[in-house]
């Protein structure tokens, strides 16, 4: 068998081991206790187009493939806290545990956390007790790619592959919550980044993005999109063009625009080309390059024919070549110091078609008056050691105290990061 077959063979075995492994776990407290196991519902024969495809045909490229996650959950004591650095006076500990492939996080105005997974069925719920003791455990089940998840006035939406759904007062019927309700259903099948990423924007409206059924071609023009609905599913507009794959959107908390993290190509080079970080100015108008121009000034040397990187919205920031960027959020908690007021923290999920890894970690942007970025520096990393993970951040999300939660789908878990100053002793 050629050694490109091998590998795509390989890969195929992992995910499908993945997904037949994943869920028989139950999830866990967050000090370790067990929770009642819970049967996975079985999930459809995914669609593998594979990533390997467009390698180049090396000696460097052929080691190099997709970073597969521990088939379970990491057990609480023995996730990397104690390997993660972030800035004086800020505390990382681990919040909640257990819950495969973790991905999207909301926070309910109850107080509840909502995690989602892309890998397997399930979209958890993790509560607190009155003496402070958390439990993650399944809320629904069945779902196929749930990656994407919204709350708005205690509804919460839910993104699958195919489909947006939703649950009405989701934190009174934690126990039995029913059976989601479809409100929007007008999405492309195709798996290569079919897995949505959903917000309500302060238009009270869903975003959610279409991405490329690709690594590198050219998109049909219902994908490479960004697309909004009205709550009850209706009134689909395409605001934004030309992105290539979106797991992270947030609102600027001043200027309400919408910014968000773009995955680029990969197999155009080890060092290019980066990732971005992009602001929406122009709804309906801005269109952001893929797959003409990547970074806001390469042309693609295959589709960049005809075309100059002039005609596209340019990038706000750049963020690292192959560093996938995923959720982002804008700091709008007081538990912090001043200067993170308004500023984006960054979930860096980490390279994967790199000789040497970057990413893995949590950058903070901070921007001038008119929102461009004025800095962008490291907040939190650790996540990669010797050139492997040791865990793989996705999504943040603020709590009601200011302190800021990251979830781990590499080990299934919620880490929580508080600050308090350090105390100067007048004695």
């Amino acid at each position: 068998m050629p050694s490109s077959s091998r590998r795509v063979a390989l890969l195929l075995a992992s995910v499908a081991g993945f997904l037949l492994s994943a869920g028989t776990l139950s999830a866990q407290q967050a000090t370790g206790g067990a929770a009642p196991a819970a049967q996975p519902a079985p999930l459809p024969t995914p669609t593998i187009n594979s990533v390997l495809k467009d390698a180049p045909k090396s000696e460097a490229a052929a080691k190099l493939a997709p970073v597969a996650p521990p088939p379970i959950p990491t057990a609480a004591d023995r996730l990397p806290v104690d390997k993660l650095t972030a800035p004086k006076g800020f505390k990382i500990e681990v919040f909640a545990s257990g819950m495969t492939n973790a991905r999207s996080l909301r926070v309910g105005d109850k107080g509840t956390v909502f995690v989602s997974s892309r890998l397997v069925d399930k979209i958890y719920a993790i509560t607190t007790d009155k003496d402070g003791n958390r439990q993650a455990k399944p809320l629904l089940t069945g779902l196929f790619r749930p990656n994407g998840i919204a709350l708005h006035k205690g509804t919460l939406y839910i993104a699958e592959l195919t489909q947006i759904s939703k649950i009405d007062a989701v934190e009174d019927h934690l126990d039995n919550p029913g059976k989601p309700q479809v409100i929007y259903s007008d999405m492309p099948k195709d798996e290569p980044h079919g897995w949505r990423y959903l917000t309500v924007g302060p238009d009270d409206k869903l975003y959610f993005q279409i991405g490329a059924p690709c690594n590198i071609c050219m998109p049909p023009e219902t994908h490479a999109q960004i697309r909004r609905i009205n709550l009850d599913g209706s009134g689909m507009e395409v605001v934004a063009r030309g992105i290539r794959q979106v797991v992270g959107m947030d609102w600027h908390p001043v200027t309400r625009q919408l910014y968000f993290t773009e995955n680029q190509r990969d197999w155009l080079s080890e060092e290019l080309p980066q990732d971005k970080l992009n602001r929406l100015a122009h709804p309906g108008k801005d269109n952001f390059g893929f797959p003409y121009c990547h970074e806001g000034d390469i042309p693609d040397p295959e589709f960049g024919w005809g075309h100059s990187c002039s005609e596209f919205t340019k990038p706000v920031a750049l963020l690292g070549p192959h560093s996938a960027p995923l959720g982002m959020r804008f700091y709008t908690g007081h538990m912090f110091p001043p200067e993170y007021h308004n500023a984006i923290f960054i979930a860096r999920h980490g390279s994967w078609n790199k000789t040497h890894k970057i990413g893995g970690d949590i950058v903070v942007a901070t921007l001038n008056k008119d929102g461009s970025v004025k800095s962008i520096k490291p907040f939190i990393s650790g996540f990669i050691a010797n050139n492997n993970y040791l865990g793989r951040p996705v999504d943040l999300e603020i709590m009601k105290d200011g302190s800021l939660l990251i979830s781990d789908d590499y080990n299934g878990a919620v880490y929580r990061v508080s600050y308090a100053p350090t105390r100067v002793s007048t004695r």
